[in-house]
């Protein structure tokens, strides 16, 4: 198994609650996609999508919830590829509490999309090369 390179730590915020006292489903998705828009802005990808309006699209997304959270309270999102293939990617996140206890794990699969065209492409050579550095592994 491969370590989780990049990690993003965020606050529990009082509006992540539920009505039951615990974090909300929907939040943690907003934690994923703050994992995933770092990730993504860490690569360069974000910068160059400004350019080229050529970038990713989330094509789906997954999360299995394991433990609840509980405001206040800080987490810590860690990410790492999964595949990489011709047009898509998969990134899976894992959100751990502040013991350190992996509370979350999500998965998502995203395409390289040149919304110029409206369709999707290869992803650029740039990209692989900052995700095997950043990773620290070939893909």
């Amino acid at each position: 198994m491969h370590d989780f390179p990049v990690k993003l730590n965020l606050r529990i915020d009082w509006s992540d609650m539920d009505l039951f006292g615990h974090v909300n489903n929907v939040a943690y998705f907003r934690y994923v996609q703050a994992s995933r828009v770092n990730y993504w802005e860490l690569t360069g990808v974000a910068a160059s999508f400004n350019e080229t309006k050529v970038g990713p699209i989330l094509l789906s997304t997954s999360c299995k919830f394991i433990k609840p959270l509980h405001y206040p309270g800080n987490i810590k999102v860690e990410a790492r590829i999964e595949f990489l293939k011709n047009t898509s990617f998969g990134i899976h996140h894992r959100i751990l509490n502040e013991a350190g206890e992996v509370v979350a794990e999500a998965h998502d699969v995203i395409v390289n999309y040149d919304f110029n065209k409206n369709e999707k492409t290869p992803i650029q050579e740039a990209f692989r090369n900052a995700v095997s550095e950043i990773e620290g592994r070939q893909l």
